[in-house]
């Protein structure tokens, strides 16, 4: 199921680890995703989610001792999926990300992959459910072909 090259999705990848951010980070764009910031802290998370935004995100549940269940309220309050992928299970978290697909560390790329993919396909299938956002247009054809490819 390869991405719209011509659209791609627009990622934020939350995370203060350096090599598992790097990892991410060359998966999603290997993956046909646009990785528009690759951040371990949290204001700079607020302001792309909050400024230029994006369509996806993947984000780690403690930035250094840091909830990042404020970035995870701002992502849901714009109706933006993302994937919380931890190192805690979800039980440790107690709920403080309770809008996010959770994925436990490490976890299978293909796993994370299709997990991402699966949620922008569900997010572009159903745009009455959330505010418009600039790739919804041109994103419908990549929708298409990505449920064709599924098959």
């Amino acid at each position: 199921m390869p991405v719209d090259k011509q659209q791609p999705v627009r990622i934020l990848i939350v995370e203060d680890e350096p090599i598992i951010a790097l990892t991410l980070q060359d998966l999603l764009v290997e993956a046909g995703f646009e990785v528009v910031c690759v951040t371990g802290k949290l204001q700079r998370a607020l302001a792309v989610i909050e400024g230029a935004g994006c369509d996806a995100a993947i984000v780690d549940a403690n930035l250094g001792g840091v909830s990042t269940s404020s970035a995870a309220l701002a992502l849901a309050t714009r109706r933006v999926p993302f994937i919380v992928l931890s190192g805690y299970s979800s039980e440790q978290l107690q709920g403080d990300f309770p809008a996010a697909l959770f994925m436990r560390k490490p976890c299978r790329p293909d796993k994370l992959i299709h997990a991402l993919k699966t949620m922008v396909l569900k997010q572009i299938s159903s745009p009455l459910d959330r505010p418009l956002l600039r790739t919804d247009l041109p994103t419908a054809a990549a929708a298409k072909r990505l449920r064709q490819e599924s098959r």
